[in-house]
């Protein structure tokens, strides 16, 4: 991941109801949840919520797909593994040091062959 991508994707994540809605629909699995769903659970406003998923959409880190008349919304874990992967690559030198993490495995920085 190239660090404009994680710079984009943690600040949609700085928004106090991106982050709630990126987080409940992490919890709700590869399922996900309708929009309605969505905006019951966070008391959130239809276009207010659309805004705020078309934001998540655009940095890759929620997709949308149609179902009858509704838009089922999911999380991109791909999305979430690579930037935790960018956000921890060789932290603390490879040594694992992440007791929220099950695995921080050290990678090569972007055009680095170092370990």
């Amino acid at each position: 991941m190239d660090t404009l991508t994680a710079a984009e994707r943690l600040a949609a994540l700085g928004h106090e109801s991106r982050l709630a809605i990126y987080r409940l629909l992490v919890e709700a699995g590869p399922d996900g949840l309708i929009a309605s769903a969505i905006a019951e659970a966070l008391g959130l406003p239809a276009a207010t919520l659309s805004f705020h998923l078309s934001h998540l959409s655009r940095v890759g880190l929620v997709k949308g797909e149609r179902e009858s008349r509704f838009i089922r919304y999911s999380a991109e874990y791909g999305a979430m593994d690579a930037l935790i992967g960018f956000l921890t690559r060789n932290c603390c030198q490879g040594e694992p040091c992440l007791p929220q993490t099950s695995c921080c495995a050290p990678q090569p920085h972007d055009g680095d062959s170092r370990p």
